[in-house]
């Protein structure tokens, strides 16, 4: 729904991945169909495994991705898009990295320059992949704080996550999947003894 917090869980291999990029486009779909509302944007980030990090790129390159919906691969960006990236960076906690190589970033603060690409894309819906694996719990704080206020701004935000206990404290939502829907609605529903004794999470 438009302006939800959703979180998607399952157990390893259940199509959480799957899902996530038939969404973005990425995959076609088997069956089925993706009906977004009129004018949305989709900005998706993949888990970050599927990410090459010895790719020779600065931080302002990484983040200055997202505005190719905008400006294409190949132009110029402007002074605007350069202020965009950098305000962006600060959002995040990455001031002043604009020309940090991105191999010399930590996990966490190489994610926090994924969210910053994601700011600037200024999407209407966004897909998060694992966002907060490999990373500690103040990175993951922070980042979940920038979810917070996405949410806020109403926009539609779908993550997959493991963390039953992040789920159930920060997400409205949830949609249990297993290479099928098993269940989706308020996550004080979806969460219950029953499911929590599964291995959804794993």
């Amino acid at each position: 729904l438009k302006g939800s917090l959703t979180a998607v869980v399952g157990p390893n291999g259940s199509g959480k991945s799957t899902l996530m990029k038939g969404i973005a486009g990425i995959l076609p779909s088997i069956a089925g169909s993706c009906a977004l509302f009129p004018g949305a944007r989709i900005a998706y980030l993949p888990q970050s495994s599927e990410l090459d990090r010895s790719f020779p790129a600065t931080v302002k390159d990484l983040v200055a991705l997202g505005l190719w919906h905008e400006r294409g691969l190949l132009r110029r960006h402007s002074s605007n898009d350069s202020k965009r990236i950098s305000n962006a960076l600060i959002s995040v906690g990455l001031g002043g990295y604009e020309n940090t190589s991105i191999n010399e970033l930590s996990g966490g603060q190489f994610q926090r320059a994924l969210f910053a690409r994601v700011i600037v894309q200024d999407a209407s819906i966004i897909l998060l992949d694992e966002p907060f694996n490999a990373i500690d719990a103040a990175n993951v704080q922070e980042l979940l704080a920038i979810i917070k206020i996405w949410h806020i701004e109403k926009r539609t935000i779908i993550v997959v996550i493991h963390d039953p206990l992040l789920v159930k404290e920060h997400f409205p939502e949830t949609m249990m999947i297993n290479e099928a829907l098993i269940t989706w609605g308020k996550t004080d529903e979806v969460l219950n003894e029953h499911s929590l004794s599964k291995p959804f999470f794993s």
